[in-house]
């Protein structure tokens, strides 16, 4: 069985950044492109690209990821496979007889996702009942 969950950031944290971005966006027209010519270009297409993603995750119903967690699990063995800053890392997971992780260590790596950004905050909550549900 895998899973994917894909992580974006909230929309309050886009619409900063598209307001940010379009501060930068300016910046680049009206004085890095008339300064340094085609450095000035690169740098407003690269703010462009930015402020684009963040309109998409702040103001629409399609918005982009900027993680996908992938989770493969036979039952006994799981394995996460995260893409974090450019670098995929690797998690395992061994389960016991029964094919259960105990439930104190599935919570303690669910923090660890938290932790690191990648589940938002509804996910863990989520997660995090699930599991104790189990009890």
């Amino acid at each position: 069985m895998s899973k994917k969950i894909h992580v974006r950031p909230g929309k309050t944290q886009s619409k900063v950044g598209f307001g940010a971005g379009v501060i930068f966006c300016l910046i680049g027209i009206f004085v890095v492109v008339p300064i340094f010519g085609p450095f000035g270009l690169l740098w407003t297409a690269m703010a462009g690209w930015i402020t684009y993603s963040h309109y998409r995750n702040g103001f629409t119903d399609k918005p982009m990821d900027t993680k996908v967690i992938e989770i493969e699990d036979d039952g006994k063995h799981a394995t996460v496979m995260s893409d974090f800053a450019g670098e995929l890392r690797s998690y395992d997971v061994e389960r016991d007889e029964s094919g259960k992780e105990d439930v104190e260590e599935r919570l303690k790596k669910l923090q660890n996702l938290y932790h690191q950004a990648l589940i938002t905050e509804e996910e863990y909550e989520q997660k995090k009942k699930e599991i104790l549900d189990e009890l």
